[in-house]
This record gives structure tokens, C-alpha cells and sequence, in this order.
């Protein structure tokens, strides 16, 4: 797959996770929202460039709002992004559940962006249409497991769809499969709702299916979803897209929706959390959501704990860099590589004499 906004980015076997910034999305982050209703462009504009200096690769907007004119919105800000080439640099995801707002917003996006998205929920015939246009416009799809009975809950109902989509859009529309991609829906886990408990891996190995089964389509999904039931309570929330994503990208997921912010390292997430937490995800034991439930309090609070937070400074210097590498931490990089630099300086006059 290739994508672009002014600079071209790359999909395909090898790459790396794609994130998908979820901020400007006035769906999702009620501080956007306001600042959209207020008309106050220019904050949301700062919203989406930290977006972009955080590592998304892509970013998500959506302007489905019942108070706002979500066409001129959209319209508006895509156009102050596109004089701002520190956030027009990526490629942008138009998200929109209204088909004019989508149209509108592909006619002012530069470079090749995505289409979030199209289904087959108001039927093939629909469906077909706005796969021929998305493909006129040049911009790659997400299509939703989603038709006429309704959203894809269980493994079987996801690859029947994703899979009668794919002969539609390939066969039938000439959609070049590469710019195909699925969301076989993210679903809220550990919600005390037994049929919930599955949700994860179902989605899990749908993507597998996927990727082995469906040439050249990828996979993405909404990840802040699976953790919902834990909302107000980041550290777990945290934790649960952390080993979500762990699993899922090693069967074939490519990207997602996704605050950067709420996403850790897997082998870093404290082992009792984490493995209270695989439970849920992986549906390992009928109690899993309960023992999660009862050390939420406590990972909670332990993430408030500053001191633990800087522990890592007084590891070494080579430990030092590489933990700032892998968690984008410039606070001290200045200090740590000038103290790396002595040291080699001095080895090597060690070697000299």
C-alpha cells in the first residue's frame, strides 16, 4: 500500500505498526470537540501537529457532531492542514459515518489518503457505488465487517463478510486489493457480559484469516474500544491495548486507531498486571474480567507513584539511552549521550595506550 500526504509512506510486509493518530476526532476527544464547536481552528490545529510530532504516521479526522456542519468542518480544516506541511506531511484518514462529508473531504486532501469508511450495511448496490468513487478519488478503504444484519460480533460472521466484501471490491470493481482495509470491529472485553468475553480473540484470529486468506488486504481497528469498560482507569487501559496489540499485530494486524499516549511496551507492563490482563484479552479463564477488576485499583494507583517513574534513571548509561529510544523520552538526551560519548572516548585511550 502506498500512501502519501507531501511525503510518501510505505505499507507492506516488513513494515512496521501503523499509527493512526485519534485525537482530531470530535467523536473521541471532547477537548477537540470543543474547540471545533467554539470555532477555534486554530487550537485543533495544534492538536493534530502534536499528533504528528508524537509518531502517528497517519491521522484520523472525523467531524460527526450533531451540533456542526460537519461538511464545512471538515472541509475548513482539511484546508488549514494542507498550509501546514509539518502536519500535511502524512497522510490523512477522512472518518465519517455521512457519505457527502467523505466526498468532501477527499476533494480537498493532498496526496493519496483513506476513506473510514465504507460497508455493506445499506446493501451491495451502495456499496459498490461508494467503492467506484473511493477508487476514482485515488484514496485507499476502510471497509467495516458490517452488512444488512448488522455489525460482525463472532469470528464466522467476520470472515463471512470481510470475505463476500473482498470478491465485491476486487472482482466486480476493479478495487486494487492492496488499498483495501478491513476492520473486523473492536469490541469492549471484561465487561461482565459473558458473550463479551471472546471478543478479543475473535478479532484476533479474523485478522489471521485475513491475512492469509485475502491477497494484499490489510487490517486495522479502533484499539481504545477493547479497553472501554475500563474507562476513568488509564493504567489498566493502558495495559490492555499494550497486550492487545502485542497479539494482534503478530497475526497480521497493520494498524490502528490508536493515542500513542495509552499504548506501553509489553514486556515493561508489570507482570502480575500483565498477566491478569492476558487473561481478559485471550480469554484464558472464565474469572479472568474479576481478578482484573481486583487489582485495577492497585495498578492505578501505582501508576501515580512519581518516584517509580524515574527509577530508570539510575540504571547505566547504554540502559539509560536505550530506555529513552524505545519510549521517545528527549528530557535527558543531552546529558546521557555526552556521558556515552566520554566513555567510548575513554575506552578507546585505554586501547590507544
Amino acid at each position: 500500500m502506498k500512501l502519501s500526504g507531501l511525503e510518501p509512506v510505505s505499507i507492506g510486509p516488513g513494515s512496521l505498526f501503523v499509527n493512526i493518530g485519534e485525537r482530531t476526532n470530535v467523536t473521541g476527544s471532547k477537548a477537540f470537540a470543543r474547540m471545533i464547536l467554539a470555532g477555534q481552528f486554530e487550537q485543533a490545529l495544534a492538536v493534530a501537529r502534536q499528533q504528528v510530532e508524537n509518531g502517528a504516521q497517519v491521522i484520523d479526522i472525523n467531524m460527526d457532531e450533531a451540533m456542526l456542519d460537519s461538511k464545512a468542518a471538515m472541509v475548513r480544516f482539511l484546508n488549514l492542514i494542507a498550509s501546514e506541511p509539518d502536519i500535511a506531511r502524512v497522510p490523512i484518514m477522512i472518518d465519517s459515518s455521512k457519505w457527502d462529508v467523505i466526498e468532501a473531504g477527499l476533494r480537498c486532501i493532498q496526496g493519496k489518503g483513506i476513506v473510514n469508511s465504507i460497508s455493506m450495511k445499506e446493501g451491495e448496490a451502495e456499496f459498490r457505488r461508494q467503492a467506484t468513487l473511493v477508487r476514482r478519488y485515488g484514496a485507499a478503504a476502510v471497509v467495516m465487517a458490517f452488512d444488512e444484519k448488522g455489525q460482525a460480533d463472532t469470528y464466522e460472521r467476520k470472515i463471512e463478510i470481510c470475505q463476500r466484501a473482498y470478491r465485491i471490491l476486487v472482482d466486480e470493481v476493479n478495487f486494487p486489493p492492496e488499498d483495501i482495509i478491513f476492520d473486523p470491529n473492536i469490541f469492549a472485553i471484561a465487561t461482565g457480559i459473558e458473550e463479551h468475553n471472546n471478543y478479543a480473540v475473535d478479532f484476533i484470529n479474523a485478522t489471521r484469516w485475513i491475512k492469509q486468506n485475502l491477497p494484499g488486504a490489510k487490517v486495522s481497528g479502533g484499539v481504545s474500544n477493547v479497553s472501554f469498560s475500563f474507562r476513568g482507569n488509564d493504567p489498566v487501559r493502558e495495559a490492555i491495548h499494550t497486550v492487545f496489540l502485542y497479539h494482534a499485530i503478530q497475526a497480521g494486524m497493520d494498524m490502528g486507531i490508536v493515542n500513542a499516549g495509552m499504548v506501553g511496551v509489553y514486556d515493561e507492563v508489570e507482570p502480575q498486571l500483565r498477566e491478569r490482563v492476558e487473561d481478559v484479552v485471550l480469554n484464558r479463564r472464565p474469572d479472568a474480567g474479576e481478578r482484573l477488576v481486583e487489582i485495577a485499583e492497585q495498578a492505578k494507583g501505582a501508576a501515580k507513584d512519581e518516584g517509580k517513574k524515574n527509577e530508570w534513571r539510575a540504571l547505566s548509561v547504554e540502559q539509560r539511552l536505550a530506555h529513552a529510544l524505545v519510549h521517545g523520552i528527549t528530557d535527558h538526551i543531552v546529558v546521557d549521550t555526552e556521558e556515552m560519548y566520554q566513555q567510548v572516548l575513554a575506552k578507546g585511550g585505554a586501547r590507544c595506550t
